[in-house]
């Protein structure tokens, strides 16, 4: 059994296909969603990271490996087998400009001040999220 799983923004999908496995952060902590999930609806974390694994380790996914996402913001919706984010703005690690994030995160946190402050911020929080898709520690 799979997963159907779209990650979507208002104006565009950003990835859609079958997976073994969705691990994504709301407000009340991590979820992990498998085959046969009962109905959920949660908040996601500002700033977080989605992980979409593939069904099995030799399946053909996205390239056989894991799908990974930062979202701004949005929704998880999980019923029937099929899951569904929607996300205010999100990107896939793919797309992901590391040295334009890296400058994104360092005018966000000089602009609050300080790093406890800057800590707050959904922009700092979402840029992060950015950096720990494409594998970049922050």
């Amino acid at each position: 059994m799979t997963l159907h799983v779209e990650l979507l923004m208002p104006d565009r999908s950003l990835w859609s296909g079958e997976a073994g496995m969705v691990i994504a952060k709301t407000i009340d902590g991590d979820i992990g969603v498998l085959p046969g999930h009962s109905p959920v609806f949660g908040i996601l974390s500002p700033g977080s990271m989605v992980r979409i694994q593939p069904a099995a380790a030799d399946e053909e996914g996205p390239g056989g490996t894991e799908v990974r996402a930062a979202v701004r913001d949005g929704f998880l919706s999980v019923t029937n087998d099929r899951v569904s984010i929607l996300a205010s703005v999100g990107t896939l690690a793919s797309d992901v400009d590391v040295p334009s994030v890296q400058a994104d995160l360092d005018a966000a946190t000089a602009e609050a001040g300080s790093p406890a402050a800057a800590e707050e911020s959904v922009e700092v929080k979402y840029a992060r999220a950015r950096l720990r898709a494409a594998g970049e520690q922050s």
